[in-house]
């Protein structure tokens, strides 16, 4: 059965609103809500939920977030390096031997969001 469904991480957060406040203004994310411990963010058709975790360790944790675009990989880049959002140190654009261009980023809870685009 092929049934079209849309996969949506959900995240740790140490806290909800730093989380907000980075991914509005250095990713350009929307808000499109937010609760005492839940936050749901935006951006075309990619939606990030964060949960609220009090006691991550971010130096400790391992989650990471694959993020496809189909096009703009290059400009996307431009634009963050502009405007300052830290780019990881390993991270860099670069066309990696899998067949895409990446690069990547830590949030402020340490999540790894590598941004991706078939080359």
């Amino acid at each position: 059965m092929d049934i079209p469904f849309q996969i949506v991480p959900k995240l740790p957060a140490r806290n909800l609103e730093e989380t907000r406040i980075y991914f509005e203004t250095q990713l350009e994310f929307s808000t499109q809500s937010r609760y005492p411990d839940y936050l749901i963010m935006k951006k075309g058709l990619s939606e990030l939920h964060f949960f609220s975790f009090r006691d991550l360790d971010p130096l400790t944790s391992y989650a990471q977030v694959y993020i496809r675009l189909q096009s703009g990989i290059e400009d996307l880049y431009a634009d963050y390096l502009k405007r300052g959002v830290a780019i990881h140190p390993n991270g860099a654009l670069e066309n990696k031997p899998w067949g895409t261009k990446e690069f990547a980023l830590l949030d402020p809870n340490h999540t790894l969001l590598t941004f991706g685009q078939l080359s």
